[in-house]
């Protein structure tokens, strides 16, 4: 098919289906977001296309892909149109996206800064609804030896055992360590607690000659390092 046939034809397809066109011959980043959504739903409802359809579910998202990954099954299907399978495309989708911004973060492997433990931890933790505390195993040029969630706990808090923390790092050889949770409530200042875990982990690695590097407080959009402003 030549594409002045191409072309042409796509006005006579119904608008729902123009997306999938559009990406075939004008590639991928031409299109909206609503317009790539449209395609992983196919169609929409007697009333509206596809196109206009995912313009609305992601208005009610404020039109933030972020925010479209939070919603739920049941609250994707109250939309007309939107069945079940069609939901769980939408999820599944959206959490690939998720992960491959995680992948794409753990292939640098390296610490460099805190903002590399940003985008390595963010996808893994920062959109949680309750709180965790991970710890990222460095060897001696600063790579990742391998990241480790030590708790998982409540909005209030999370309790961590340090006996295991330097139980794991003494098994990988870890040179040094990076300690990051989240605050699911998006405040970024350290409580007390905060302040004293990290200075109880400071001094039992010190005996055993591993260092500390930083703590990262991670929200959804952004991050604290004690490191940074230091208070480490």
């Amino acid at each position: 098919m030549s594409k002045k046939h191409a072309s042409f034809s796509i006005k006579n397809w119904s608008q729902g289906d123009q997306p999938r066109e559009k990406l075939l011959y004008k590639g991928k980043k031409t299109l909206s977001d609503a317009e790539l959504v449209a395609i992983l739903i196919g169609s929409g409802n007697r009333e509206e296309s596809a196109v206009a359809l995912c313009k609305r579910i992601l208005d009610s998202a404020e039109n933030n892909l972020s925010e479209l990954g939070k919603l739920s099954i049941k609250q994707l299907m109250q939309f007309k149109g939107i069945g079940e399978a069609k939901a769980i495309t939408i999820i599944a989708a959206l959490e690939l996206g998720r992960r491959r911004r995680g992948s794409e973060a753990l292939e640098r492997k390296q610490i460099t800064s805190s903002t590399t433990v940003f985008e390595f931890m963010q996808p893994e933790i920062g959109e949680l609804p309750h709180e965790e505390f991970w710890i990222i195993y460095l060897n001696n040029s600063n790579k990742v030896i391998q990241k480790k969630q030590l708790s998982k706990g409540g909005i209030a808090g999370t309790l961590v055992d340090v006996r295991l923390a330097l139980k794991t790092a003494l098994e990988l050889g870890a040179v040094s360590i990076v300690l990051a949770h989240n605050h699911p409530s998006g405040n970024l200042k350290p409580s007390r607690a905060d302040k004293e875990l990290t200075q109880k982990l400071k001094t039992a690695t010190e005996s055993l000659d591993i260092k500390v590097l930083d703590h990262l407080i991670i929200t959804e959009s952004t991050y604290f390092s004690f490191a940074d402003e230091g208070i480490l």
